[in-house]
Parts: C-alpha cells; sequence; structure tokens
C-alpha cells in the first residue's frame, strides 16, 4: 500500500458519499468504488505482511473504518467484514492464502458466520453442499467461504472432542448467490445468502474455523476474531452517528419547523440535545480507543490477552453502538418531518444504525455479560 490507509480512506471520501445512493439501491458497492477501494489496499488491512496484506495495528485500523462509515455506513460494513475474516490467512500455510487472496486481481473473500453446510472427507479434500447465510460483499467476491461441519463415514469428525468445523474455499462461480438481503438499512452492504452443491474443495484450501493454530503471530491475530469483528462494527457505527449529527447541525441552521417561530438552533430543547450528541459521540469513541489501546499496548509488549481486557472491549464496542444508535434517534427526532423522505440522509443514517443495532456484535446482553464478570460470576467465556 502506496498510500496510509487512512490517508487513503479520505481520499476516496467523496466517491464513497457520490456512491451511496447507488450502493443503496444496487444493494451492492458500485463496481468502480469496489475497483477504487480494492486498489487502495482498503480490503487487505488485515492481511499478513508476510503474503503482501498492510497487517494494520488495531488502532489504526478502528479510524480507517469509522472515516469510511463516515461517508456510508454500508461501505465500512463491507470493509470491516472482509478486511477482518482475511485474517484466516494467518492461520493458513503462505502459498495457499497468497492464492486466495492476492493472486486473483481484487480479491476478496466473503464468509458466512453460521456451519450449516457439510464437508464431506474425500481423497485430496472434501466435498461441500449447503445453504449459507449472512454474506456481507459475496457480490464482488472472489471466493465464499463456506462453514462447514465436516463429516467422515457418516459422522461429524471430531477436533478436541467438538465437531470439526472448517471455512472451505469454494470459487464464486461454483456458488449460487440468493437474492435475500431484501431490507431497509444497510442494504448496500450485499448481505445475500449463497448456496453450494456437492462443490469439491482441497485440502490445502480451507482452514478450521476455530482451532487451526497460527501461522503468523503478531498482535491482530491473537485478539479473539469476534471483538476485531465488534471493533470495526463500533467504529462503523460511531462514524454513521458523527456524520448524521453534522448533518443535522447544517439543517439546524436553515429549518423552522412549522408552528413554531425560531429556527432548530435558536431552540433550548435542540441546543440541550445536541450537547448531550456531542458528549455521546466523543464518550463512545473514547472508550472504543481506550479499549482496543489497552489490548494492543499489552500484546506488542508480550504479555497476552487478560480476560478482563477481553471483558472491557466488549462492553466498549457494544456500548459504542448503542451510543450511535442514541445520537441518530436524538437527530431523527428533532428533524421531524424532513428526516423521513427516502432522499434525505438522516433518513438513511437512521435505517443503517438500526440494522447496525440488530447485529449480534450490538446485543443489549452483552451488558449482562460484562457485568456478571465484573461482579464475580460465571460467565460464558467464548462470548467476550
Amino acid at each position: 500500500m502506496s498510500t496510509a490507509p487512512l490517508d487513503a480512506a479520505r481520499a476516496l471520501g467523496p466517491l464513497i458519499r457520490a456512491s451511496a445512493p447507488e450502493t443503496d439501491a444496487q444493494r451492492e458497492l458500485p463496481r468502480p468504488l469496489f475497483e477504487a477501494m480494492a486498489d487502495a489496499g482498503l480490503f487487505q488491512l488485515g492481511l499478513p505482511r508476510a503474503i503482501g496484506g498492510a497487517e494494520l495495528d488495531l488502532p489504526s485500523y478502528i479510524r480507517v473504518i469509522e472515516e469510511i462509515g463516515k461517508s456510508d455506513a454500508s461501505t465500512g460494513w463491507v470493509t470491516n467484514q472482509v478486511a477482518i475474516f482475511a485474517t484466516y490467512a494467518a492461520r493458513m500455510p503462505h502459498a495457499a492464502a497468497r492464492a486466495i487472496w492476492i493472486d486473483p486481481p481484487r480479491s476478496v473473500v466473503a464468509n458466512t458466520p453460521m456451519a450449516s453446510a457439510e464437508a464431506v472427507v474425500v481423497p485430496g479434500g472434501y466435498r461441500v453442499t449447503g445453504r449459507q447465510g449472512f454474506s456481507t460483499g459475496c457480490r464482488h467476491a472472489s471466493w465464499l467461504a463456506a462453514h462447514a461441519t465436516v463429516v467422515e463415514q457418516g459422522r461429524p469428525r471430531l477436533d478436541e472432542g467438538q465437531p470439526e468445523l472448517r471455512y472451505c474455499f469454494v470459487p464464486r462461480a461454483q456458488a449460487e448467490l440468493l437474492d435475500t438481503w431484501k431490507v431497509r438499512g444497510m442494504r448496500g452492504t450485499g448481505t445475500h445468502h449463497f448456496a453450494v452443491s456437492d462443490v469439491f474443495v482441497p485440502e490445502e484450501r480451507s482452514v478450521k474455523s476455530v482451532t487451526a493454530p497460527l501461522v503468523e503471530t503478531g498482535p491482530l491475530y491473537q485478539i479473539p476474531r469476534t471483538l476485531v469483528f465488534a471493533s470495526g462494527d463500533a467504529a462503523v457505527a460511531l462514524g454513521t452517528a458523527r456524520s448524521c449529527l453534522a448533518t443535522f447541525v447544517e439543517l439546524a441552521t436553515t429549518k423552522t419547523p412549522r408552528a413554531m417561530e425560531a429556527l432548530l438552533r435558536d431552540q433550548v430543547m435542540v441546543q440541550n440535545d445536541v450537547g448531550h450528541a456531542e458528549a455521546d459521540l466523543r464518550s463512545g469513541r473514547a472508550y472504543l480507543a481506550e479499549a482496543v489501546g489497552e489490548i494492543w499496548a499489552s500484546l506488542t509488549r508480550g504479555l497476552g490477552i487478560t480476560l478482563e481486557q477481553r471483558a472491557n472491549l466488549r462492553l466498549a464496542t457494544t456500548h459504542g453502538i448503542r451510543l450511535a444508535v442514541r445520537v441518530v434517534d436524538m437527530v431523527y427526532n428533532l428533524a421531524g418531518a424532513t428526516a423521513v423522505y427516502d432522499g434525505n440522509p438522516i433518513q438513511r443514517y437512521f435505517q443503517d444504525v438500526h440494522v447496525i443495532s440488530q447485529h449480534l456484535q450490538a446485543r443489549l446482553s452483552h451488558y449482562e455479560l460484562v457485568g456478571r464478570h465484573w461482579l464475580g460470576l460465571k460467565i460464558d467465556e467464548g462470548r467476550l
């Protein structure tokens, strides 16, 4: 990458913003935007340096994703999903990882979270079949990572006492893309389903999704992947809320609500709410940066990650998303009827942030989870 990632994200901001209506209408990134972002290396931020990626430090990474999220939430979300899934390259032999992420021009991999496919063991690899859900960016993907339970001799193969789960990389041409992403917000992520039917996947083009050991051991790859995903998701939400608030500030200087005499900005209630919104945004952003920074500092000193640090980052990411929702809701309410029209950006911010709020990373139960931990009660550590 010849340009610093944050500079690249800022330089592409005008194109991302100009493309946002088309991104939303097409339910995918317009091809020129996708190619510009791929050429800028923004989809390779999580790839190991050893195979040609950026291997960007997490504190810098969330700033890049926030910057993209300011321009368009869907574009930020796609970037985060494909960039962080690419950290699986750190668990594969270099040659296999390069063949997937580096050799095909502008290659990205779209994945799926649930292991709803089956990978039947055959000589040299697996035959993979299944319908897979929530595959962000699949229309531009070179590969689809089918998430499968490995089946051998008619039964699940065990790995450390549990059914073995494996990502099997399938060329997009060998999969069927299913038009399922029919939503109101985050439409441009193109998070469709896909299906594969009896596709052969060589052993070297697969990786265990839970227990694969690290080949590259940099700090980025030592953080639980769910927390790295969550950090980017929170950054997208906070970037979206920041742009929503900025849009409202502009509106407040020109709009006088019906049956009122003063501009929005001259109303005490509006002034109070904008002050609270600014505090919420800065607080959420600062907490996220602090939690990410603490983990990164610990890892770079060779100290590993504590359960306390994981709990703190889980809370920071969830709270960042929830604060972003609160800010956008406040803006939506203050903007009145102006915000209800499809062509108004506040409407898109509202729809987008509420889809983000429905994601696993934003679950309200995370507050309880972390609260239990800090109260000394037993928790499911796999959720941190």
